[in-house]
């Protein structure tokens, strides 16, 4: 295949994608337009025909679910065109994009009939979610299709986990339009206790109904989980879409439980519907996935029997070292250091609690996915030959799995226990480590440590959001501290490790330009580090006890930078690297101490 056939294909498959993420949206906005209180748009297409009516929130929400909908149908149409030049002979890619177009046109119809009163708004707005959630997954069996390494010829639903997936898909689907239908209707008061109740009329039985497809849906998405754990870890795509599904079910009933006690507001009242409709989305995948690998009975026996065959205490332990627990030690260190020197006093346990067991959920999670990018570099590299996916302990689909379940945990933990702002920053730091840095630019420049460095610098920031609520410049130093201690720390690594990086083809500084040059770049970031530290108090972080504290761990860490600078070798790097660790323990101590006294 040529480099330009290639490219081509590259980019159709992540323009599906695209437009499967943009119908995404547009049901999350939809659902949230209807559920919202207020009057939406009363006009169709547009929103204010009389533009001297006053405008409602809820109305200017509907005008967003609108534009959302045309973005998505250019990209609908856009694909489809290129779907019918390029790749008409690949079915499970054309057919899914052809009808989607036609369940677009009619889903258009159902809109505009309902904004013009035509239909009941209970049949309208179950019509409008079922539809939406129609095409989007027919899209998302289009991004599974076009995914594939070899074109597949058909969807087979013959072993047991693969009719698992496919009714765990659809009773979701009934869940989710049941529910748009339950409270639309108002049909919960009619079925009054929980969880089963005396239904009254048809009212009480459809509410009644969706309570019974809750537990349903709930338990086939368990055994859904349980199952692809045992039967699906050789298939990547299948296991991570499984796990996700389990953790978004989860953390969507713990979004529920938080509106409840909260008197839904807004923000989770959000979070909560996306995380329902994300659930129908990897479900879907699930389906899509099982379906296009067309599994065999065979094929699923020989992997429980691999499965069974196994250590439960070597399997939990290679779970802990996916989360690179030495590292997600420090990071929970300038985590709690930021809680204390953001609020100058001792944080609440439980809030403690909480933000440590999200940070280090995070952390962990992200390690782990960061584990499963590296996996051909690790097996080249001496200090990571004993990683648990390359020597084999654990798959990569379950290293990578158990990644994803960990970060997308860590965020609703945050959100639930903490605050917004603390869990978007969690958010951040997942998507900062696990695409910038790991995808994009380990392997592409030199300066992927300096640049990356972010990453690790955004701990303190959800420490000090967690125990305030907010940012400011203050805390904005303490990231500043971990993003210029970076560099100086794991060059002083690389060095050590150098034939290691340079047989795995990363462009760490030691191996484009040289011991030499890194050692004095060392040198140079460890003086702009401590000259930092001891400016930062002008800035009104830290006092006179941090101060002297600052000064006397700089010279301790300028110290063993200079040694690095003037003798060549691993010994002296070897020590700049366990001290920059133990220095930024240090440093962040002084602040947490000087911020109680």
């Amino acid at each position: 295949m040529t480099k330009k056939k290639l490219n081509l294909e590259f980019k159709f498959r992540h323009s599906l994608l695209i437009t499967a993420l943009m119908t995404y949206i547009v049901i999350v906005l939809g659902v949230l337009t209807r559920v919202a209180p207020g009057q939406g748009c009363p006009d169709w297409p547009t929103c204010y025909g009389n533009w001297n009516m006053p405008i409602q929130t809820t109305s200017v929400f509907d005008l967003v679910h609108r534009i959302a909908t045309a973005v998505a149908g250019i990209l609908v149409l856009l694909v489809f065109a290129w779907s019918w030049q390029q790749y008409r002979q690949q079915r499970f890619v054309f057919l899914p994009v052809l009808f989607s177009i036609i369940a677009f046109i009619a889903e258009i119809a159902i809109s505009a009939a309902g904004v013009l009163n035509l239909l009941p708004e209970s049949l309208e707005s179950s019509l409008h979610l079922g539809l939406a959630l129609l095409i989007f997954a027919l899209q998302l069996l289009a991004v599974s299709a076009a995914f594939q390494e070899k074109t597949p010829y058909r969807l087979h639903y013959k072993s047991p986990f693969s009719r698992l997936s496919l009714m765990t898909m659809v009773t979701v689907f009934v869940l989710l339009v049941s529910g748009t239908l339950v409270s639309v209707t108002g049909a919960a008061q009619f079925c009054q206790s929980w969880p089963l109740c005396e239904p009254q009329g048809i009212l009480g039985w459809i509410s009644l109904g969706h309570r019974l497809i809750v537990g349903l849906s709930g338990l086939l998405v368990a055994s859904q989980l349980v199952k692809s754990w045992q039967t699906q870890r050789s298939k990547p795509a299948i296991l991570v879409a499984a796990t996700a599904t389990a953790t978004l079910v989860i953390s969507q009933a713990l979004m529920g439980a938080v509106d409840v006690a909260l008197d839904f507001p807004p923000h989770l009242l959000a979070l909560h519907m996306a995380a329902s409709v994300a659930v129908f989305g990897t479900a879907t995948l699930t389906a899509s996935l099982a379906g296009l690998a067309n599994l065999t009975v065979e094929d699923e026996r020989l992997e429980h029997q691999a499965w069974r065959g196994r250590s439960l205490k070597g399997m939990l332990k290679d779970f802990l070292m996916l989360t690179k627990p030495v590292v997600v030690l420090l990071l929970l260190v300038t985590t709690f250091a930021g809680m204390v020197i953001g609020a100058e006093a001792w944080p609440p346990l439980s809030l403690t609690f909480w933000t440590l067991l999200g940070g280090f959920m995070a952390a962990g999670g992200s390690g782990a996915i960061n584990q499963y990018i590296d996996r051909s570099d690790d097996h080249l590299m001496q200090r990571t030959q004993k990683r648990p996916i390359p020597s084999g302990r654990l798959t990569p689909g379950e290293g990578l799995a158990y990644g994803v379940a960990m970060s997308l945990a860590s965020f609703f933990v945050m959100v639930a226990f903490v605050n917004m702002l603390a869990a978007l920053l969690t958010l951040a730091g997942i998507i900062y480590y696990v695409l910038l840095y790991s995808v994009f630019l380990k392997k592409t420049t030199v300066q992927n440590i300096v640049i990356g460095g972010g990453a690790g610098a955004i701990p303190p920031l959800v420490g000090w959001a967690a125990a305030t609520g907010s940012l400011n410049i203050p805390s904005l130093f303490l990231f500043a501290i971990v993003f210029m201690w970076t560099p100086p720390h794991f060059w002083a690594l690389a060095i050590v490790r150098s034939k290691d990086y340079a047989r795995a083809g990363v462009p760490m500084l030691p191996v484009v330009r040289g011991n030499a040059e890194t050692r004095k770049q060392i040198l140079i970031y460890t003086v702009e580090l401590v000259a930092l530290t001891l400016l930062i108090p002008i800035f009104g972080l830290g006092g006179g006890i941090y101060f002297i504290l600052a000064v006397l761990f700089g010279l301790w860490l300028l110290a063993a930078a200079w040694k690095v600078w003037k003798v060549e070798g691993n010994k002296v790097a070897w020590k700049m690297y366990r001290y920059s660790s133990m220095y930024l323990a240090f440093i962040f101590a002084a602040l947490m101490v000087d911020a109680l006294l």
